[in-house]
């Protein structure tokens, strides 16, 4: 059964980093789709990126596009969310799941298979 497991998130000032990553288990990342999504306190969920595995296209939610950057290594099972020049508007829970498909349309959709517990990210003065 395939589970997913983030980390990175903290308490970081606006403008500062941090990496988050989703490590992959009882299955091949090769054939997932990955998203990272985020939910602030009294917000719905939002998507904020996605990375296919068919051809590596990634996809950004506009409000990050510039400041984050997701990437896969698929030897460790692993995808990334460096996430640059953050904002207050930046906090949230963020969780990162597996597409049903390999090219983000589950992503695109609503339509994501399993999803990790999340990481806390605040950003905060």
């Amino acid at each position: 059964q395939l589970q997913l497991v983030e980390s990175g998130g903290g308490l970081v000032q606006p403008g500062e980093s941090l990496r988050l990553s989703c490590v992959v288990s009882g299955g091949n990342l090769d054939f997932y789709a990955i998203g990272w999504f985020r939910q602030a306190p009294g917000k719905e969920r939002e998507g904020v990126s996605c990375i296919s595995s068919s051809d590596g296209r990634t996809y950004y939610t506009d409000s990050v596009k510039g400041r984050f950057t997701i990437s896969r290594e698929n030897a460790k099972n692993t995808v990334y969310l460096q996430m640059s020049s953050l904002e207050p508007e930046d906090t949230g829970n963020y969780s990162c799941a597996s597409d049903l498909s390999r090219d983000c349309s589950g992503y695109h959709y609503g339509l994501m298979s399993t999803w990790g517990q999340g990481t806390q990210v605040t950003v905060s003065s």
